[in-house]
């Protein structure tokens, strides 16, 4: 019986380490999907997290009508960012290899810097010959806005300190707007 309540009991204990694991794993990917806006934003906003079968999890509801992302370091994917309804739909569709949905202009924080992509491959993983790598600063993104972009670069290698456009071409072509 002793034998009994001793697993018991640590089996009580392991579970609660668990759920406080979790519980400081969700406020540390809050906490990165909130630095990608202004405080205003991120503090109001939906967070939800992805795993790594690219299914997605609701960390915090929101009040908004915004919506954020951590910075995932299990999954390969995005940085931190925040955007606006029509943003997501715009996001899930690239996510989803669909056509964007059409007159839905959106607009997405990522304050927190992006890492290096391809400026001209929406699905490139890694360098390679001709996907023109690059790397981002802080910047926010206008998506879904084809006739908007007219007059603004469209170099595979852009200057990254002025506004271009981001994978020209595609149908997830979009501005490109360094705040640093």
């Amino acid at each position: 019986m002793k034998r009994l309540l001793t697993v018991a009991a640590l089996l009580a204990a392991s579970s609660l380490f668990a759920m406080h694991r979790a519980a400081a794993d969700d406020a540390a990917m809050i906490k990165s999907a909130e630095s990608a806006a202004p405080a205003a934003v991120g503090s109001g906003a939906a967070i939800y997290a992805m795993d790594d079968k690219g299914a997605m999890r609701t960390l915090r509801e929101g009040k908004n009508g915004f919506w954020c992302m951590p910075d995932s370091p299990s999954t390969p994917g995005p940085d931190p960012m925040c955007g606006d309804a029509n943003s997501m739909e715009w996001a899930m569709a690239w996510v989803e290899k669909k056509e964007p949905p059409k007159g839905k202009v959106g607009f997405m924080y990522m304050l927190s810097g992006g890492t290096d992509g391809s400026n001209t491959d929406p699905y490139a993983t890694k360098p390679e010959e001709g996907n023109n790598w690059i790397e981002t600063g802080p910047h926010v993104m206008i998506v879904n806005a084809m006739d908007m972009m007219q007059g603004y670069p469209t170099d595979p290698k852009p200057d990254t300190s002025k506004p271009y456009v981001m994978w020209a071409g595609t149908p997830y072509a979009h501005l490109m707007i360094p705040v640093k």
